[in-house]
Order: structure tokens, then C-alpha cells, then sequence
């Protein structure tokens, strides 16, 4: 495993200032950072790229999945209905961690569900930023 995907979904351009009793105070770009520091500590090179369409991020996955050798994915809202998102997931057939800085199983019920779980390795919820460090270490233990 030496090439990864992040991928963040809808509204987490807004982290920092969006519900921060939810989601914390660190923005995307320090939580990239973060994430780019922990990854090269282990060899990994990571690509990130987040953006509020679906179409872009099947895209983003589509386009990279020869260059990658596994991905970690915040879907966002599109989690529990993105069944768009769940086939280019699965049709690249990377290795996949789902992980969601909130505890999903503990918040409203509509998003309780994920439909992209089922095709991942394994689901990390309610770590903040830290779940991202997670997927990686699970990445790294798949091999």
C-alpha cells in the first residue's frame, strides 16, 4: 500500500465553521494536513480532493483508480443515499475505509445508514479528525 485517496463529499469544504460542536474546529485544509504528515511518516503518498458533487467525486475516483492503491471516503450526506457513489466505489474495487468524523449511529436517524458500509473494509465513526489516521493504519494492515 503506497498511494491513497482522500476523499471528502459534501459541505466538509465548510469544517471549521460548520457545527463545530459537531464536527470541530479544524478546517479541511489543517485536517489534510494532518492527514499528509501521518501518511508520510508511513510512506504513503496521499491524493485529496473534496467537492459537493456526486458527479465529481465518482469522477475523481474513476479517473485515479489506476493510481491508487486504496482509499479512505467521508461521503458526507451522500452516505445514506448515494448508491451512485457506493457503484464507483465498488467498480474500482480498491480497498476502501468509510469514515465520518461524527458518531453516525448516535446522531438522527435518517443518517444511521450508510449504503456505501456494505463495500468498504471497515467504517470509522466519531474519532474526528483522528478516524482519518484510522482508515490509513487499516490500509496499511490489509496489505
Amino acid at each position: 500500500m503506497k498511494n491513497i485517496l482522500v476523499i471528502n463529499g459534501p459541505n466538509l469544504n465548510l469544517l471549521g465553521e460548520r457545527e463545530p460542536e459537531i464536527y470541530g474546529n479544524l478546517t479541511l485544509e489543517e485536517i489534510n494536513k494532518r492527514i499528509e504528515q501521518f501518511a508520510s511518516e508511513r510512506d504513503l503518498t496521499v491524493k485529496f480532493f473534496q467537492s459537493n458533487h456526486e458527479g465529481a467525486l465518482i469522477d475523481f475516483i474513476q479517473q485515479n483508480r489506476r493510481w491508487a492503491d486504496g482509499m479512505v471516503i467521508n461521503p458526507g450526506a451522500l452516505t445514506h443515499y448515494s448508491y451512485a457513489l457506493r457503484d464507483a466505489v465498488a467498480a474500482v474495487g480498491l480497498p476502501t475505509i468509510e469514515v465520518h468524523l461524527s458518531d453516525i449511529a448516535k446522531r438522527e436517524p435518517f443518517r444511521r445508514h450508510s449504503v456505501i458500509k456494505g463495500i468498504c473494509l471497515n467504517q470509522i465513526s466519531g474519532f474526528g479528525y483522528k478516524g482519518y489516521f484510522k482508515a490509513l493504519e487499516d490500509l496499511i494492515n490489509c496489505q
